[in-house]
């Protein structure tokens, strides 16, 4: 199995790489934690998927509470979540309030061990889609204004 990837246009007129192609993973629709623990069952477990759909839950909210704690939580091999806020800036810190210029708390995730980026690069396999061939063929397209990654040449 490999990521699929798509093709886009920088359409940042600021940058010095306007207009230059970049690749993006074509990602499908998330799994949920019903599908990832009947995806776990199926890998030779003596647990049942209700069991490790259980244990899911139960990780998914103290992972929450603990990261809204102050408490980063370590999973070997897949990362450090934690929290962090963005914020607005006060002039001084007297004048800082934090239901002003406090915007939004976030869950960080920052990999570990097997998930490092290095051997992320090295483990991964990358294809273009579909739609990223044709375009390298000349069957399809960049969209030069739409959202959308690529588009079907139509009567050009």
């Amino acid at each position: 199995m490999a990521l699929v990837l798509n093709l886009y246009r920088n359409k940042n007129q600021g940058s010095d790489k306007y207009g230059r192609i970049y690749a993006r993973v074509k990602n499908n629709p998330p799994i949920e934690v019903p599908e990832l623990a009947k995806h776990m069952a199926a890998h030779n477990t003596p647990f049942s998927e209700g069991v490790i759909r259980g244990i899911l839950t139960d990780a998914v909210d103290c992972i929450k509470e603990l990261c809204l704690l102050g408490q980063p939580v370590k999973i070997a091999d897949l990362g450090i979540f934690s929290a962090e806020v963005t914020s607005d800036s006060a002039a001084s810190p007297d004048k800082f309030d934090i239901t002003k210029h406090i915007k939004n708390i976030r869950l960080l995730c920052k990999a570990t061990g097997e998930c490092r980026q290095k051997l992320m690069t090295n483990d991964g396999s990358l294809v273009f889609s579909d739609l990223a061939n044709k375009i390298r063929s000349g069957e399809a397209k960049l969209s030069p204004n739409k959202d959308e990654y690529l588009v079907p040449i139509e009567g050009d």
